[in-house]
């Protein structure tokens, strides 16, 4: 076992809503048996309300806020990396029938990864291909054909219309492996991770499959690795896993995301 990637995190986030309204926050990194989160501090705007629940499938966590007009978060932590990293070429996919329940819900089509609708397309562009072998030439086929290029898409925008358009950000890759995975019947969820390597500096979205009986981490778009990447959350898709999630109009004040690794001494 490697020594662990030490990651320092900051996060400062200032919005202002226009009407009182509920937020739900999930900026925090998760407590999981591959990271350790070794020191951590959150400072919040006054709220009317504050409430601590389990992120989903239980990893991490979200804060439910009432949020009177404006919201400034500030979030600090230092948090140790050490996560097996595997060739996924040489994995193998679970038969359906045999997988764990856990997984089943990251076999359907859900809001952003309308799987249903790639199922000849994975045929015809992967034949032959199964398991890692296939996830393995989605993720290459993605990075050959697609462009990282910010402002193209919203918060509206799902697998569908990134394959027509071939173009987007982090979200918009993680969406389209997601259900071209999901298309091959192999289980994948959305994941918002922490990343040293990220350009420009944000909340970086990435993909877990489920190959030979575990998770494993891919970035479509080559910008992070699984060893050095701290997961907040996961979900179906971005809907799950959202940084900020709000219902009242809203204006962006600033927003900053600063990760670096801690050199050892």
């Amino acid at each position: 076992m490697t020594d662990p990637v030490r990651l320092s995190i900051e996060t400062e986030l200032d919005y202002t809503f226009e009407a009182r309204t509920a937020v739900l926050l999930q900026i925090e990194a998760a407590m999981t048996p591959e990271q350790r989160v070794e020191s951590a501090h959150i400072a919040i705007s006054p709220v009317q309300h504050f409430a601590r629940i389990p992120g989903h499938d239980e990893i991490g966590e979200r804060i439910w806020l009432d949020v009177e007009e404006r919201l400034t978060v500030s979030y600090k932590s230092e948090v140790a990396v050490q996560r097996l990293v595997t060739d996924l070429s040489g994995l193998a996919a679970t038969p359906p029938h045999l997988l764990p329940a856990e997984t089943v819900d990251y076999l359907m089509p859900s809001r952003y990864c309308q799987a249903d609708h790639f199922e000849h397309i994975v045929e015809s562009e992967f034949a032959g291909l199964s398991g890692g072998a296939a996830v393995a030439a989605m993720r290459e086929w993605i990075a050959t054909h697609f462009s990282l290029v910010p402002g193209v898409s919203n918060s509206n925008t799902g697998a569908l219309e990134s394959y027509v358009q071939r173009q987007g950000v982090c979200r918009d890759y993680a969406h389209m492996l997601i259900t071209l995975a999901r298309a091959a019947s192999v289980p994948a969820r959305f994941v918002s991770v922490y990343g040293p390597g990220v350009t420009p500096p944000d909340f970086h979205a990435v993909v877990e499959v489920f190959l030979a009986g575990a998770w494993h981490l891919v970035d479509a778009t080559g910008m992070a690795t699984g060893a050095d990447m701290a997961v907040i959350g996961v979900g179906r898709d971005a809907a799950d896993t959202s940084f900020l999630t709000h219902y009242a109009g809203c204006t962006l004040n600033r927003q900053e995301v600063r990760v670096s690794r801690i050199l050892a001494l």
